[in-house]
């Protein structure tokens, strides 16, 4: 006799469905946690996290809160677009600075435009529904996000939502694209 059990699907965005620490607990005596802090580290290789995600999309957490002891307030990630591909469509209620390490491409706020190269910042506003963009249909898009999300949600502002995912198929001519650090 066989026992059939059911299978958990795969997550390949696990951020979005695991649970996380947003606001960690700080407690103790003043001096002791002052003392931590400044023994935390200050340089933190990014190339020491794998990339997650695919297979348009890639990301990588930086600093955050569940892994920099010293923030609590802001988190930073990068992401990497495949060549022609995009992000998901999704809004939040913490604003963001992304800046443009390589490639070029635009975003789609609230339905207007904004044309990006490498070099440029791009500043997301509070509450906008967005999207991200590879114009390139050679090269990947890298890009590093900045925002106080732990900060919004400490105050339980935390309406996030995706309105679309990446694509669950590479692009063609891209099938086996990786990341590179």
């Amino acid at each position: 006799m066989t026992i059939e059990t059911e299978k958990e699907p795969e997550v390949k965005w696990e951020r979005w469905q695991k649970k996380r620490v947003f606001v960690r607990e700080v407690a103790g005596k003043y001096g002791e946690l002052y003392q931590e802090l400044l023994a935390q580290p200050r340089v933190y290789k990014s190339k020491a996290k794998p990339f997650k995600g695919g297979p348009t999309k890639f990301g990588k957490n930086v600093i955050n809160p569940q892994a920099a002891a010293i923030t609590q307030s802001v988190e930073s990630h990068l992401d990497v677009l495949a060549p022609g591909s995009y992000g998901q469509r999704h809004g939040h209620m913490n604003s963001a600075v992304f800046y443009i390490l390589e490639g070029k491409g635009y975003d789609v706020h609230d339905g207007a435009r904004y044309d990006w190269a490498a070099g440029d910042a791009c500043i997301v506003e509070d509450a906008c529904v967005h999207q991200h963009f590879n114009a390139d249909p050679k090269r990947p898009a890298r890009i590093l996000i900045m925002k106080a999300k732990p900060l919004f949600l400490f105050f339980n502002l935390m309406f996030q939502k995706n309105v679309s995912y990446p694509p669950s198929e590479p692009m063609p001519g891209f099938e086996n694209f990786q990341p590179t650090d």
